[in-house]
């Protein structure tokens, strides 16, 4: 499959938009981590984010994932909606950054934004659970009912979540 760049930018409004409705799309993200001897490890877990395309969710320090990331905190996280089907519009972000685990005097934000997202949510019952904040510095959007079939769009993510768009690729057949 042949993957063409194209050399026209794609407006920041629009990548905003388009990565906004994908991160909305699902409860779920998945993540993955990278292990002290080298090895990948994807796990998922519900998440909140915000505009500056952070991204936090509850964990147990003792998992697998949360290991990892305290040894490796490079991370990356995936969105998708589940319920897209074979042959029709692909919609999807992809996220690369870091994940430090939140420290409990700084989880207030992080528990405030989680209970926005998930009204269920007690805090009372999250036990020995711990929010972990990815700090996004790079994404890739594709969303082939708003910027095509087979375009991937990817950004740098600056200060206070501002884009800048980087490349479009486009696959075709």
């Amino acid at each position: 499959m042949p993957i063409r760049r194209s050399l026209r930018p794609v407006a920041v409004r629009r990548i905003e938009h388009v990565a906004y409705a994908l991160l909305d799309a699902a409860p779920l993200c998945a993540i993955s981590t990278i292990s002290p001897r080298g090895t990948a490890y994807v796990s998922t877990a519900y998440f909140a984010w915000n505009r500056r395309f952070e991204l936090v969710w509850l964990s147990s320090p003792s998992a697998r994932h949360s290991q990892n990331i305290v040894a490796r905190p490079t991370t990356a996280v995936a969105v998708y909606d589940t319920g897209q089907e074979w042959g029709e519009p692909d919609r999807g972000i992809q996220l690369c950054g870091s994940s430090p685990r939140v420290p409990q005097t700084n989880a207030h934000e992080a528990e405030e934004s989680y209970a926005e997202r998930f009204p269920a949510y007690e805090p009372a019952g999250r036990g020995d659970y711990a929010f972990f904040r990815f700090h996004a510095v790079r994404l890739k959007v594709f969303d082939e009912a708003h910027l095509g079939g087979g375009a991937f769009v990817t950004a740098r993510i600056g200060r206070r979540g501002r884009l800048n768009w980087e490349m479009t690729e486009i696959y075709s057949a």
